[in-house]
């Protein structure tokens, strides 16, 4: 029997949503107190009152995310809640874009910052809890090679040839045109082939026998858009919840970079700090979903929702913020320093190695940490 609307919805859901969207009507109402040389106090009281209600509302995200992949099997369940969250980010960049001051490198930092906090940070945390408790964990190896070649391929185009062949870090607007259609180009093919004759190589391994892996490929557009048929209200409360759950985290967060700057600056620590940490508030659900799927040895689960969510980052934040400083005439700074771009490189090498393996371990997780310790060095240098 199909669920009912009361049952999907929980009190602690609606507990969660009041709680986020109550806190960001009274961030709007303090405003004018937060928008004027604010004692440290009320800093640190704010600060700490905005991250608490976030955490409260990601763990709301989660159990929506996890109880839609469960119906919607992978990839399909963690690509609603990549896709989710990384539209909400292109929004929240597009904003700042568009808003009063200069951010001719706000796309880049973010960006930036997602790549580094994703791929060594939440990845190295995954591999390390998971290969700890199962003593290795199983991918599907050719959907993951699949995310890694289009990372650096996007890399590539968004931060290496702007450092090359860009004036002053930027791209001409006749080299932007061609990198606009080039990237939303492969981002389009990458998802037709994941969610259709592809779609089984972004399982986890086991989940189809070699008898019907192609009956798998071939049906799995139609098997989708019928559980989706049979599941209607449940796929359509859950998707509502998310949604629903996940905006007033990103809106915090917006919110919570002006105290952030104000702090930073009074600290005296470095401005791209702020990015960072935006960066992992947004992409919090995500990280901790991925964390509890290392732990129940789901390791395409976690290529999923981390290579999913970059290449998703990548695929659509650089050509929003191209297309939108083409617009309004803005100058849009994509070119990477050089040791971020050596960061950048290593850690695509690094990812290429460790998932070459045909089982990751907790060796693997602690070398990719090691390496998001000496993005932090480089980030405080």
């Amino acid at each position: 029997m199909s669920p009912t609307i009361r049952s999907l919805v929980r009190p602690t859901d609606i507990g969660r949503i009041a709680l986020g969207w109550g806190a960001f009507g009274a961030v709007i109402l303090a405003h004018p107190l937060l928008a004027a040389p604010a004692p440290a106090f009320v800093l640190i009281v704010g600060l700490c009152a905005i991250v608490a209600v976030i955490l409260v509302c990601a763990f709301g995200v989660v159990k929506q995310a996890e109880a839609l992949a469960h119906r919607l099997g992978d990839p399909y369940g963690s690509l609603v809640l990549t896709l989710s969250i990384v539209l909400i980010e292109v929004i929240l960049i597009s904003a700042v874009m568009l808003g009063p001051g200069e951010h001719a490198t706000i796309a880049r930092d973010s960006v930036m910052a997602v790549a580094m906090i994703i791929m060594n940070l939440v990845i190295g945390l995954a591999l390390l809890v998971g290969g700890l408790r199962h003593r290795g964990l199983q991918h599907n190896r050719t959907g993951t090679s699949a995310y890694l070649a289009m990372l650096v391929l996007l890399v590539t185009l968004a931060f290496g040839l702007p450092a090359l062949v860009g004036v002053d870090g930027a791209f001409t607007v006749a080299q932007e045109i061609p990198i606009v259609i080039l990237t939303l180009g492969i981002y389009a093919f990458f998802l037709v082939r994941q969610m259709g004759a592809q779609a089984a190589d972004f399982t986890e391994v086991g989940a189809h026998s070699s008898a019907d892996a192609g009956h798998s490929r071939a049906s799995s557009t139609t098997g989708i858009l019928q559980t989706i048929a049979a599941h209607r209200t449940e796929v359509a409360v859950r998707l509502a919840l998310l949604v629903v759950t996940v905006l007033p985290i990103v809106l915090l967060s917006h919110d919570m970079a002006a105290l952030l700057d104000d702090g930073l600056g009074r600290l005296g620590a470095p401005p791209a700090l702020a990015g960072v940490l935006i960066a992992a508030i947004v992409f919090l659900p995500e990280s901790i979903t991925a964390v509890r799927a290392a732990l129940g040895g789901e390791a395409q689960r976690v290529n999923n929702l981390c290579h999913g969510a970059l290449v998703s980052t990548v695929g659509l934040t650089i050509p929003a913020v191209l297309v939108i400083g083409m617009l309004t005439g803005q100058t849009v700074i994509l070119a990477e320093s050089p040791a971020n771009l050596l960061l950048l490189g290593v850690t695509l090498l690094l990812s290429v190695t460790t998932f070459s393996a045909r089982r990751v371990t907790a060796m693997h997780g602690a070398t990719h940490l090691v390496l998001f310790a000496a993005y932090v060095i480089v980030l405080f240098s």
